[in-house]
């Protein structure tokens, strides 16, 4: 007698597997390997099977009867068939006319564990429509091809790979080798100690959130459960599978065991896809044409969109030497422009210093555009948003743009008078309008006319997903010309770095990615509408601000006043750059401050140390020799709460801004700044103390 038996039929567990049986919708059939006509295991009975059996074969009553019963002629083929299964423990998977049924089936089997219990599993289901359907098909010499690979699919049908017990008032799974390998699971999980989330730990996400509410209504009503899914596998690939099973409840009507079987499905789906297609061809060639040019395009645009890839890839290393060739070029401007100057100073010809002072400067404001094109590509500018009047400052642009563009190009702006303010950065909003103009200039260069719009705009749940953006109010700035428009396959890649419809040597591809860049980091998003001939309209979307916008200081409040003595207070300076420092240095102490200085952050705090009276730290974010600006700030204010900090960055501002510095005692200035207004920052700060 077997252990089963032993149990006996009150067992839950074993009801449960006998009601899985019946779930399956695909016939099934334990066989039982016995003495026979041609010795010892030459002989198998049916021992238990579904109502499928009878529903893709057409035999009733098989439990009980032997091979031999019920294919006399072929018994001695089945036996050898599926004793190879039984002896060496290989699943197989097969198609069969089985004769004695006059129908076509597609068999697969896997012995049942151990060995000696003599026992092997059978899965099928009757294929005779679809085995007619192909011999139809492959009368047909121009589908002949397209049959061989059907026929090959079609022996990737699904079979059972596996099956596990739930004890659910122990949150503990009971699973064999093949589930714990159809489920992507570690090696020797099939132990028992699983929960129901180590289980579906390697479910596909989108799959994941229908499966646990499956599960939860199957555990509350009992009965029947029947879930397809993917799962991820060792080959890192996601494999569908199919997992049938049944939810038992005790006589308080709480689930007791969840079991099942799993089925994986991944060839069945390729079969059943397959299968359609033809049947759709048989009757609509020309629609079946079509749907195969789509699939074979889509298969190229992936490959163009990698070698695309590739080609950005490669343009980053080529855009290497043109930018060092660049600065090369900027820094001998400047170095130049210092050296005249000096030598005019040595001549004592002081009225020619100027002109050589405001190329230098000239070629240090070009320096900084450059830096900072690379760093909006990267979206890495520090950017310092405030409420701003974005309708006012286009306005204010309009002279500028209006030189930059040429008197062949009509400017004009379009804004109406209740327009939202939007926090943004004022400098990068200018620079990006700047460029945007530039490439609208650049598509007439026979003339013609460019329009800076602003209006109010609120985005739908269902633009704003095509967008990236959430729903909600946003300030639509845009800029149209009327010149040569673009395609849409230019439209496609405008935003991509180094991508550029100028001739070699006339742009480098970074202006719409910088403006992109601006966009995302803004909180906002860019798009692009044109037609060819027709001119162009980009548009940026930026959040709608709430708060009032600051007024812009009056004549008074500017000019000699900045450079006015500032009160008895005291600055630690830390910057490792010498020259750097030595300017800031410098410039403080011209405006009567008490001026401290460190080259790294481990100097910076012995100065502290020893000098405990400090009213604010300036300190650049990118220090050598381990700790970096942020870092000294935070220690510094350990020493000293409520000390000012100003950040001088070139590069990331989120490294300025981490940790629990107080922003309203923060200020960042951008590398290179402006002495102005570098002493600008620190006086409002040190005003506040």
């Amino acid at each position: 007698m077997r252990p089963d038996e032993a149990a006996g039929h009150d067992d839950p567990r074993e009801a449960a597997r006998q009601a899985l049986f019946e779930i399956i919708d695909d016939g099934f059939c334990i066989i039982q390997f016995i003495d026979g006509p041609d010795g010892p295991l030459s002989d198998y009975m049916h021992i238990e099977a579904n109502s499928g059996y009878e529903r893709h074969t057409g035999i009733k009553g098989i439990v009980g009867k032997t091979v031999f019963d019920v294919a006399p002629e072929d018994g001695r083929e089945w036996v050898k068939i599926y004793g190879a299964v039984l002896d060496n423990g290989v699943p197989i998977r097969f198609e069969r006319n089985f004769s004695e049924a006059g129908r076509y089936i597609e068999v697969s089997a896997r012995r049942v564990e151990p060995k000696s219990l003599g026992q092997v599993a059978v899965l099928f289901r009757d294929i005779t429509d679809r085995k007619l359907a192909e011999a139809e098909i492959r009368a047909s010499e121009k589908l002949s091809r397209e049959n061989e690979q059907r026929v090959s699919l079609a022996l990737e049908a699904g079979a059972i790979v596996g099956t596990w017990v739930w004890d659910i008032p122990e949150d503990a799974f009971t699973v064999d080798e093949g589930l714990s390998s159809a489920m992507g699971l570690r090696k020797g999980s099939e132990r028992g100690d699983l929960n129901l989330d180590d289980i579906i730990s390697n479910v596909h996400p989108e799959d994941k959130p229908r499966l646990n509410a499956d599960i939860e209504k199957a555990l509350r009503k009992g009965g029947a459960y029947f879930q397809q899914f993917r799962v991820l596998r060792e080959d890192r690939k996601y494999h569908w599978i199919e997992a049938s099973g049944k939810v038992e409840l005790n006589a308080r009507g709480m689930p007791e065991t969840f079991s099942g079987v799993l089925m994986d499905i991944s060839g069945r789906r390729e079969v059943e896809a397959e299968r359609d297609r033809v049947a759709a061809e048989l009757f609509r060639l020309n629609e079946t044409l079509e749907r195969r040019v789509s699939e074979q395009t889509a298969a190229l645009m992936a490959k163009e969109e990698e070698l695309r890839h590739a080609q950005k890839m490669e343009a980053v290393g080529q855009l290497t030497g043109g930018l060092a060739h660049d600065f090369n070029n900027l820094l001998a401007a400047v170095s130049g422009s210092v050296e005249m100057a000096h030598a005019r100073l040595s001549e004592q010809r002081v009225d020619e210093i100027e002109r050589y002072l405001a190329m230098a400067s000239n070629a240090t404001s070009r320096a900084a555009n450059l830096t900072q094109r690379l760093m909006a590509f990267a979206r890495k500018q520090a950017l310092a948003p405030k409420p701003t009047d974005v309708a006012r400052l286009c306005a204010g642009m309009v002279e500028l743009v209006q030189r930059t563009v040429g008197p062949h190009i009509e400017v004009k702006t379009v804004a109406n008078e209740d327009t939202w303010p939007s926090l943004v950065d004022q400098n990068q909003l200018e620079n990006a309008l700047l460029n945007l103009c530039i490439n609208a200039r650049d598509a007439m260069p026979a003339g013609g006319s460019l329009t800076i719009g602003v209006a109010n705009c609120s985005i739908s749940r269902g633009k704003a997903k095509t967008m990236g953006l959430g729903a909600g109010d946003y300030l639509r700035i845009s800029v149209s010309d009327t010149g040569s428009g673009m395609s849409a396959e230019q439209i496609d890649r405008a935003f991509e770095p180094f991508f550029t419809t100028k001739p070699m040597g006339e742009g480098t591809g970074l202006g719409l990615s910088m403006v992109y860049g601006f966009a995302q980091q803004s909180g906002g998003a860019a798009e692009i509408t044109s037609e060819l001939g027709k001119g162009t309209v980009v548009s940026l979307y930026l959040p709608r601000g709430f708060d009032a916008v600051e007024a812009e200081p009056g004549a008074d409040e500017v000019g000699d006043g900045e450079r006015a003595a500032a009160p008895e207070k005291t600055v630690l300076v830390v910057e490792d750059e010498i020259l750097v420092r030595m300017v800031v240095v410098d410039a403080l102490r011209d405006r009567g401050y008490t001026v401290l200085e460190a080259g790294t952050g481990t100097e910076a705090l012995e100065v502290l140390r020893q000098t405990r009276h400090i009213d604010l730290l300036l300190t650049d974010v990118g220090l050598p020799r381990g700790m970096n600006g942020r870092q000294l700030a935070e220690a510094a204010r350990a020493e000293l709460p409520g000390l000012k900090v100003v950040f001088v960055t070139g590069y990331d501002e989120t490294a300025a801004l981490g940790g629990d510095l107080a922003a309203a005692d923060v200020e960042i200035v951008q590398k290179p700044f402006n002495l102005d207004e570098l002493i600008g920052k620190v006086g409002e700060l040190i005003a506040a103390v």
